[in-house]
């Protein structure tokens, strides 16, 4: 990183917006915000863009909270107060507080706006805007070069996607310098990347805004009749001014295709989840030039317990799967799953293609496979569940693509 670079990243102002209901990841987000999902085992889906922040230098950061954020906020008191006030780091959370209107947050680009007097006290001269419920790595501190080179307004993060997708993405039409020329937010009919008639530039909901142009633009969208959403207001309005703004591609390296996940529904949740237990997974967890941290409790080591002897099919096993601390696979076995700490799988129980929270117990002679289990839920012995979906609908929530998910905390008999 040039030293100018580094210089400019750590006097950048950061927002993560990080309210979202998150309704396409419910019975996950029914007691939490979509950013506090856990997710990967031991980590929080916010973890991954702080980690983001940390790896680029990004040392003063506002995390904007509303929906449901009591864990959210436990969480980043305890595995995210790592700043040092006298160096003039900080990360600090920021409810709704109504000062600049009388209303909750409206939209991301209101999130923002409600906060303008940060921006206007702080006096810096980039602004970056961030959504903290993607699963992705980036250095933002390029991301900043490549706009001050380009002498950009905005710059918007986006990735090549499937021109499937884009009926649920803001789609970006870049000319050949990578200047924004049209931004559509969710279009039925998007223009596909010139040459390349599959795909399209999805916006990563990253932006990186000059502090003058956001304030003008935040201020001019405040006062009109629109979503107050950057996608769909802020940035067809920087356009229609003429501002210049700009596309950052984010680029996956030695030939291979970028890692962006948006996790905001129930199979997108669980496919990104079992990315990360590939014998080669596409995002790796365990890249030490680019950690991901998190806020861990002290638990003991993950402990297997009865080998087979005398009964082969009393064997505590897990094979590829992610398995957390404190958990106890006592004589049961698990395969392609991915458990977080805490979790006791019982003597005969078979678990396949699922996801266990923290704290779920399940009984002995289980059968659970393609399943979601939240926090807590204690399984019964002999209990099946992912076998027969008309049957799981009558108790549980079923995907379309069948993941069985089961709510925090459900008692089951």
């Amino acid at each position: 990183m040039k030293t100018a670079t580094g210089t400019r990243i750590k006097n950048t102002l950061t927002f993560i917006m990080a309210g979202g209901k998150g309704e396409r990841l419910m019975p996950l987000t029914r007691d939490r915000a979509k950013p506090a999902v856990p997710f990967g085992g031991i980590f929080r889906i916010i973890d991954f863009t702080l980690s983001n922040c940390i790896n680029s230098g990004i040392r003063k950061i506002h995390v904007l909270t509303q929906y449901r954020s009591i864990s959210l906020v436990r969480h980043l008191w305890m595995g995210w107060n790592i700043f040092d006030a006298e160096l003039g780091e900080y990360i600090d959370i920021v409810h709704p507080h109504q000062r600049a209107e009388e209303h909750w947050y409206q939209g991301t680009a209101d999130s923002v706006y409600q906060n303008i007097y940060s921006i206007e006290a702080e006096r810096l001269p980039y602004v970056l805007v961030l959504a903290g419920d993607h699963i992705y790595k980036m250095n933002y501190a390029q991301m900043l070069e490549f706009h001050t080179d380009a002498q950009a307004d905005a710059t918007v993060g986006v990735v090549r996607m499937p021109i499937s997708q884009a009926p649920s993405l803001g789609v970006a039409d870049l000319d050949r310098q990578q200047r924004i020329v049209r931004f559509t937010e969710k279009p039925l009919s998007p223009q596909p990347i010139p040459g390349d008639p599959g795909h399209i530039y999805a916006s990563m909901g990253i932006y990186l805004f000059n502090r003058d142009p956001l304030e003008e633009e935040l201020s001019l969208d405040a006062k009109s009749a629109s979503d107050h959403d950057f996608g769909r207001n802020i940035l067809p309005n920087c356009l229609e001014h003429g501002r210049r703004v700009m596309g950052y591609l984010l680029e996956g390296g030695e030939g291979r295709e970028a890692y962006w996940r948006d996790v905001g529904t129930l199979d997108a949740y669980y496919e990104a989840n079992m990315d990360l237990i590939q014998v080669t997974p596409v995002f790796n967890l365990y890249d030490r030039d680019w950690p991901i941290r998190t806020y861990m409790e002290q638990n003991p080591p993950a402990k297997f317990v009865f080998s087979g002897g005398e009964n082969p099919s009393r064997v505590g096993r897990a094979i590829d799967s992610l398995v957390s601390g404190g958990c106890i696979l006592s004589g049961g076995s698990v395969a392609r799953s991915i458990l977080s700490p805490k979790v006791r799988v019982h003597s005969y129980s078979e678990i396949s293609d699922s996801i266990l929270l923290e704290g779920v117990e399940a009984g002995r002679h289980c059968r659970i496979r393609r399943a979601i289990i939240d926090k807590e839920v204690k399984i019964p012995p002999n209990t099946v569940i992912g076998f027969n979906p008309a049957e799981d609908r009558k108790r549980f929530e079923v995907t379309d693509s069948g993941i069985t998910v089961v709510a925090k905390g459900t008692a089951l008999s």
